[in-house]
Formats: structure tokens, sequence, C-alpha cells
């Protein structure tokens, strides 16, 4: 990790580690080199430097002559943009802080740029993903997950997202936790910009991350390479509320042949929005109903996870303060069940479920039953 006073031709004289990281952005900003070319390159020069010295024994010659000619404006781009805050890092391949999970993968990016503390991309993380447009209690559980899971020791990482991603970072902020979140577009070019101070309290009290340099706009294309470092990074992935085909199923296919923990909450057969996580479930993902189904599979992994106590289902004294909404999905429901679920007065019920069908919240059905609109 560098953190130089200057950039480019304005370092006098250069460090040894200021070289290292000219030579790793000299690679990674080289036309047609991929990250599979270059860690290739690596396995038989050993370094950056290296592979710049010995070019001329490299077999490509487009390789060796785009390496002849660094892209000198990209690269004083990033280390302008690295010496304009004391929170901005550029780790490479070859950096301490660059972590170990991520680089054993099989397409780990050359360079992560960062915004916020490098040092906790190495600790033990679990990747919470879901819908862009999730219900109110897909909402509720990512950020509830996200808080419990925190307190245990995991740190959360997401995709900074709407919905399930977004909810799951506060989650881990209200934990007074780190998180980390993995975006697809420069740093600079936070993207959605609605998440914009989100990202500035992430970068406060964890890291936001990316592999696409300052200036980068959040392409398409940039979101499924995205999703392999949200699942390079982790231990597990946690999918709430996914469609049968969407983005976070791509992040759980790749943590799965990352050999990670795939975890699913299972939910109603009428919404739509979790018909992915039932897909998950029959090919072999975790079916998940508590924190404590997470952390009990992965302590024996990481050995110093607080193992929250197993939840008993006959106890509703915690669900007393919570909203009448976590306890409505798409299935009707009697009223009656919801004042058994919820722990409430049937005065206080009624009530409750008269303002949600003003807003629009809710259905009345038939025999004084109630489901989500």
């Amino acid at each position: 990790m560098m953190t130089p006073q200057g950039c480019g031709s304005k370092f006098d004289p250069l460090s040894d580690q200021e070289k290292e990281l000219i030579a790793w952005l000299t690679l990674f900003h080289t036309p047609r080199l991929g990250p599979r070319t270059a860690n290739k390159l690596l396995e038989r020069f050993t370094s950056a430097a290296e592979v710049i010295e010995y070019r001329h024994e490299i077999s490509s010659k487009t390789l060796r002559d785009a390496l002849a000619q660094p892209n000198q404006h990209a690269i004083e781009n990033d280390l302008s943009w690295l010496a304009k805050n004391n929170h901005h890092h550029i780790i490479h391949f070859a950096d301490p802080d660059y972590p170990s999970l991520l680089k054993h993968t099989n397409d780990p990016p050359l360079i992560l740029y960062v915004n916020g503390d490098p040092t906790c991309l190495s600790l033990p993380q679990l990747g919470i993903v879901g819908s862009r447009n999730p219900s109110p209690t897909g909402l509720e559980t990512a950020h509830d997950f996200a808080l419990e899971l925190s307190k245990c020791g995991l740190t959360i990482n997401s995709g900074l997202a709407l919905g399930i991603d977004a909810a799951a970072h506060t989650g881990a902020l209200h934990a007074d936790a780190q998180t980390i979140a993995v975006i697809g577009s420069g740093l600079d070019a936070i993207y959605p910009a609605k998440n914009s101070r989100l990202a500035h309290r992430i970068s406060q009290q964890g890291a936001v991350i990316s592999e696409f340099p300052p200036g980068s706009t959040p392409i398409a294309a940039n979101f499924p390479r995205r999703n392999r470092i949200i699942s390079g990074l982790s231990v597990g992935i946690l999918v709430i509320e996914a469609a049968y085909r969407s983005g976070s199923l791509i992040t759980a296919r790749l943590a799965a042949e990352q050999g990670r923990e795939v975890f699913a909450i299972p939910g109603s057969i009428q919404n739509p929005m979790v018909r992915g996580n039932h897909r998950l479930i029959r090919e072999g993902a975790c079916l998940v109903e508590s924190t404590h189904d997470i952390v009990n599979e992965l302590a024996s992994l990481l050995g110093t996870l607080v193992i929250p106590p197993k939840p008993n289902e006959n106890d509703a004294s915690s669900s007393t303060n919570r909203p009448l909404m976590a306890f409505i999905d798409h299935d009707p429901v009697a009223i009656d069940t919801l004042i058994s679920r919820s722990g409430l007065t049937a005065e206080h019920v009624s009530a409750m479920l008269s303002s949600l069908e003003i807003q629009g919240s809710i259905v009345a059905l038939p025999g004084g039953r109630y489901c989500r609109s």
C-alpha cells in the first residue's frame, strides 16, 4: 500500500515502493492485457517490474510494443487520485494488504482502488446480495441480518446497489462495524448516485473499493466482474430476495465455483422475488432461517465468531415492537394469526391494518385475511 506525496513524474527521486506501484499500473493499463494474461506473465517473471524489463522475451509483438509505450496519462491520473486524500489507496497484487482470499481465485484483479481502510479487506467477510426492488420484509431482513452478523464477528460486504445491498451496508454501520462496498465504476463516480452519502459513511467506517480506475463510468459489463470480487472476498454469500434470473444468482454461482458457502433465505411461493432463492436451495445452498444458521456453519472455518443463541420459536417478546408488515407476506394471513405472531393487542393490530390498507401496502381479502399488495 502506498500514499505518495506527489504523483507521476513529480516523484523525485522515486522510492522502490513507488517504482513498484508504477510498474503494476503500467501492466494494468496495457491494452489487451487482462488479469488472466497478466497473472500468467507474473508466474514466469515473478514481478511487474521484471515483466516490463524482460518484455523482449514475450512472444506477442503487440504486447511487447504496448509495454514499451506505457499509458502515461492513465498512470498519472491514478497517481493524482491517490495523492488527493489520505483515505485513497491503490493496492496491487503483490501488496501485503491485498486480500489473500481474493488473490487465490481464478481471475483476481491486478489492482484494487480503495477509499477507506485497506486492512479491513482481509477480515472474515460475508457477502449479502439481493434484489434492487425488494419487499419491506426483504429490506428489514437484510438490515437485521447484517447488524447481527456484524456483532458476531463477520464483516459485511455488498455492492452498494439500491435495495438489499444498501440495507445490508446500513445494518453493519448501525452495529458500529466495518463494511465493504464493491462498486462497478471508478471511486470518483459512485453508482447509484443516490447512495453517495452511504458510500461516504462506508469509506469512514470500512472501505469502498473497485478494480476500475478513477474516471470509469458504470457500464453494464462492469457489474458481473464486480460480483466476482464480492464473492472472492467472502467466506460465504447470503442471498436475500433474488429473482429466478438475477445478478445475485451470478454472485452465488461464482461463490460456489470459488469454494465459498452459499446461503439462501426462503420465502412465499407467491413471491416472485424469492424464486432465485428456492432455486439455490434446490441446488444445495444452505437454507437459512436465522443468523444462527450462518454463524454455526462458518464457525468451524473461522474459529473466532460469536455464535448467537438459537431462536426460540415460542418467544414472541422480541417481536412486540416490530412493524406489523414483517408478519404479512404474499400468502393470505388471518388477523388472529397476526395477533399471535406479533404479540400485539387486537386493537393495535386492527388499527395498523387499517392504516396499511389505506397506504396501499396490503390488501384485505374475504374471511378477515390480509396479504401484501
